[in-house]
Formats: structure tokens, sequence, C-alpha cells
């Protein structure tokens, strides 16, 4: 067995996680959490992208409204980050082989890279974006490919349960 595979049974035969698969509460409650706060962080990051892109909120400045919404989109990405691994842990066997986590996964990558990339280059100078309602294309290139990939990664997520095969 590969050692990847050997560490999802491992994962998957923890007592705490065979209480989550099999509880009727747990599970759903989690799952519901999972949903809730990836609609934060996805949100937040979406009213940021498209004020980057100039279709909303345009008489704002794009620097000001990124710096409120923040906090929030952390907040998300913890509770997403945290119900997600307790989901990952309940199902670990079958999501090992099922492709579209494979994919929600490729894609989560994909989107983290363009954030830290985005966050460490263009963001940077995001002080010069308030008088600008034309914000660099790199900035815009930047938010319209966050958009597209969260996006990805919610119907990737989505498609996990029509691959789902129970052990």
């Amino acid at each position: 067995m590969n050692p990847l595979l050997q560490a999802c049974a491992w994962l998957y035969d923890q007592p705490w996680a065979t209480a989550i698969r099999e509880s009727e509460v747990s599970f759903p409650a989690i799952e519901t959490l999972h949903v809730l706060s990836l609609m934060v962080m996805v949100g937040t990051i979406a009213i940021v992208d498209l004020r980057i892109l100039g279709l909303v909120l345009r008489r704002e400045p794009a620097d000001q409204i990124s710096a409120a919404l923040l906090p929030a989109t952390w907040v998300g990405f913890a509770l997403m980050a945290t119900t997600g691994a307790a989901l990952f842990a309940a199902e670990a066997i079958d999501m090992y082989v099922n492709p579209a986590f494979r994919w929600k996964l490729a894609l989560l990558a994909v989107a983290g890279a363009n954030m830290v990339i985005f966050h460490f280059t263009r963001y940077r100078r995001r002080s010069r974006w308030s008088s600008s309602l034309a914000l660099p294309w790199s900035a815009r290139t930047a938010a319209a490919l966050s958009l597209a990939t969260w996006s990805a990664v919610i119907i990737a997520g989505r498609a996990i349960a029509y691959f789902h095969h129970h052990s």
C-alpha cells in the first residue's frame, strides 16, 4: 500500500473520525459549517476581486475594501480549513480515490498560489490604487483568476458527492 493511502487509512481509522462519520448529527453539522465558512471566505474574496475588476463599489478605494474584509476572509478560511480537515478525516479513504476531490485540492493549490503571488507582489503597492478606477492589469488578472479558481473549487467540491463511494 502506498504511503499516502496508508496515511488516509490511519486517519480514517481514528476514533474521532469514525465518530464524525457515524454520527447522524456531527457530519451534517460540520459540513454545514464548512459551506457557511466557505461562503464567508469566498464571498469576501469575490467582493474584493469584483472591486479590483471595477465591477462593483467603484467609488470606494479597493485597498480600503480589502482591508475591511480581510479579517472576515481569514475567519472564514480558518473555519473552512478546520471543518474541511474533519470532513476529510471522516472519509479519507473515499476521498483518496475521488477524482473530484483531487481536482478540488489541485484548484485550491492554484487559488492559494494566486493569492500568495498577488499579496507579495501587486498588492504591496495597493496604496497607489485609491486614486485610480482602472487598477493595474496584473491586479485585474489576479482578480479574474481568483474568481475563476474559487468558482471551480466550489464546483469540484460539490462534484465530490457524485463520485462518492462508501467503503
